[in-house]
Order: C-alpha cells, then sequence, then structure tokens
C-alpha cells in the first residue's frame, strides 16, 4: 500500500534462564528459594502447595512436573521498566522480557519439581530446573 510506513518489529528474546522464585504452603507460608538451591528448607507438606517460576525470554511450551507427573499453571508476562524493575505487564510504557508461571501441585505433596522450556527461536535452546519439595 502506497503511503502507508513499514512496521517493523524486534525479535522475540530467547530463553535465557529459569528459576523457581518461591513455594508457598499452608504449613510454611512463603519459602524464597535462592538461585542454585536444590531443595525446600522447611517441610511444605499438606495440600495446596504452589511453586512460582520465573522463565525470561520466550519459550515454546512449558513442562513442569512433579515426580514425572505433568502439572498445570497460570501464567502472566512479565515486564522491565526503564527503571530495570521487573513486574507483571500493565501498560504500553513496559517490554515484556519472560513469564512467572505459578504451578499449583494439586494435592501432591512432596517430591521433585521440574520445569523445562524450549526457546521459540533460534537457537532453539532448553532451559530447566528442578528442585526437591519437602
Amino acid at each position: 500500500m502506497a503511503g502507508v510506513p513499514a512496521v517493523m518489529a524486534a525479535s522475540a528474546p530467547p530463553l535465557t534462564s529459569v528459576q523457581v522464585l518461591k513455594v508457598q504452603s499452608a504449613a510454611c507460608g512463603i519459602e524464597n528459594i535462592s538461585d542454585g538451591q536444590d531443595k525446600t528448607a522447611c517441610d511444605h507438606g499438606g495440600a495446596n502447595i504452589k511453586v512460582y517460576v520465573l522463565e525470561m525470554g520466550y519459550g515454546r511450551v512449558p513442562n513442569a512436573a512433579l515426580d514425572g507427573f505433568e502439572l498445570d499453571g497460570m501464567k502472566t508476562q512479565v515486564c522491565a521498566y526503564g527503571n530495570g524493575n521487573l513486574t507483571q505487564c500493565t501498560g504500553a510504557a513496559s517490554k515484556v522480557v519472560g513469564t512467572l508461571y505459578i504451578f499449583d501441585l494439586d494435592g501432591k505433596q512432596e517430591g521433585t519439581f521440574t520445569y523445562s522450556n524450549t526457546s521459540i527461536n533460534a537457537p532453539g535452546n532448553k532451559v530447566s530446573t528442578q528442585l526437591y519439595i519437602k
């Protein structure tokens, strides 16, 4: 079409990292998980355990499981603002940089939580993490 300016879009950033941020339960409240931590410090036993995972970049198909049993989750986009803070995306003045997933263990009480995803674009790298939940 003549007179219509071309719209240029940047490619989606590849996946660069994934981290379990926290585990929440009635037994322990919220336990923040440090980078590299391999198991929870608290015994989260009981129902209603939630796991929060931050994924930086864009992935194809996230896969979360507890001892091999797939988990469903909710997701929300994470944005970076001019001040460098990451938060839930709320307006046009932000840049989507990743996704926050919240997985409900749905009555499961303990085991090895695993999460992985493959980048939506080249080079198609795979990121993963795991955490033993007591």
